[in-house]
């Protein structure tokens, strides 16, 4: 069994954090280069302009949100907003052939920014908004540039897809994520949502050592709740144990409860006095 100790389920809660954290700083950290064919450049895109052997030529350029042009060497302003990075490498093709700058040119474009592509991260983040795309992003890189997740940050994010013209759910389980499975972290894009809601919580009154409000950890038991409170009180009983219970009307309801039972958000656990 595991002890749920109230120092124990604290460094049960830190190891997983500081882990996430450290992912966090790896993705903030990366840099991604990324060349979609349905990608439609936008005002405030940073991209990378590369002509075949002509590394002069060769430059990091943000489209004007105003106008959607870049200027670029030799040509000056070219209007680029509305086309893939691949009809935008073949426009400056020809602009630099037909001018005589060029004979044969080569010339390749790829995003390095998505600024004109936002995604609201909302919820228990540091810094809720809207979040511009870096190349192929996912969940997590999101969720860095947000500030990372709060403390009181829930085990599942939500996250919205857009698929079709249709809304489709999505549930990352941060647990499996934290044991390396690698496939919760999704890739996003434009139209998605992210939502982080907060952590399911209990409650515990009574003759327990630690009254109060804690984390509610997946599939916790009466016991494991009551040693994370501290355990019960000399004068405490473990017979008789009862829960309130928030019903889906929004009504409550008192039930009795035993040891193994499982716990549901926001129960409230009442220890009574022993009687003799």
């Amino acid at each position: 069994m595991v002890n749920y100790s109230r120092n124990n389920i604290k460094r049960n809660f830190q190891l997983p954090l500081i882990r996430w954290l450290c992912l966090l700083v790896l993705s903030f950290n990366s840099c991604f280069i990324f060349a979609a064919e349905d990608y439609l450049l936008g005002g405030g895109d940073k991209i990378q302009i590369s002509v075949y052997e002509q590394p002069d030529l060769t430059t990091n350029v943000r489209i004007s949100q105003d106008d959607g042009t870049i200027t670029f060497p030799l040509l000056g302003e070219v209007a680029i907003a509305g086309l893939s990075p691949e009809a935008a490498g073949s426009k400056i093709t020809k602009l630099l052939k037909d001018g005589g700058f060029i004979k044969d040119p080569q010339v390749s474009v790829s995003v390095q920014e998505f600024l004109s592509q936002k995604i609201p991260v909302m919820g228990q983040v540091n810094s809720p908004g809207e979040y511009s795309l870096k190349g192929e992003s996912r969940v997590i890189d999101l969720i860095a540039q947000a500030g990372g997740l709060r403390t009181d940050a829930a085990d599942v994010i939500t996250v919205v897809k857009n698929e079709g013209g249709k809304s489709v759910k999505y549930e990352i389980d941060l647990l499996q994520f934290y044991a390396g499975d690698m496939s919760q972290n999704i890739g996003v894009s434009r139209g998605d949502f992210i939502l982080v809601p907060k952590m399911d919580k209990f409650y515990i009154q009574g003759e327990v050592q630690g009254p109060g409000m804690y984390r509610l950890e997946r599939d916790m038991t009466v016991m494991q709740a009551i040693s994370v409170g501290g355990g019960i009180t000399g004068r405490g009983s473990l017979k008789g144990i009862k829960v309130t219970r928030h019903k889906a009307d929004g009504k409550t309801q008192k039930i009795r409860v035993e040891l193994m039972d499982r716990l549901q958000p926001n129960d409230v656990i009442t220890l009574k006095e022993r009687l003799f």
